[in-house]
């Protein structure tokens, strides 16, 4: 058996994590041009995955959401908005023809912001547990 320093496994995790962090970017600049293009892939839906608690309790880490550009917005609805270069999943809210994003958990209202329409990039269209189940799904149209 050989004893080793953990030197080697360090090096091992950092390479993996700069490789992990590569294909992220990658991912995140192949979701943009997405937004971005204007063919008619640009109305086709598209699946994410939620990858944090912030929208809490009605959409759960990990679950999948169907985002459609093409839909209409409304008050109340769940969208994916454009904020400081980056796109975030939010509840917007219209009051007084003014538009404002929030996320559902109560630990994260803070981050309620006011936006413009423009920034809206898609709306969600369905909800789907991971794990595949019919009776997991949930629309909101």
């Amino acid at each position: 058996m050989a004893i080793t320093t953990g030197r080697a496994d360090r090096a091992e995790t950092n390479n993996r994590q700069k490789y992990l962090i590569k294909e992220v970017i990658s991912k995140v600049d192949e979701f943009q041009d997405m937004f971005e293009s204007s063919g008619c892939g640009a109305s086709e839906p598209v699946a994410l995955q939620v990858i944090d608690d912030s929208m809490e309790p009605e959409f759960k880490k990990g679950n999948i959401i169907i985002i459609d550009r093409s839909g209409s917005i409304a008050h109340e609805c769940f969208v994916i908005a454009i904020v400081e270069n980056g796109y975030i999943f939010r509840q917007l809210i219209i009051e007084n023809e003014r538009y404002f994003i929030q996320p559902l958990n109560e630990d994260y209202m803070h981050e309620r912001r006011e936006i413009t329409q423009d920034a809206i990039h898609a709306r969600v269209v369905q909800q789907a547990s991971p794990r595949g189940r019919r009776k997991d799904r949930k629309h909101y149209i």
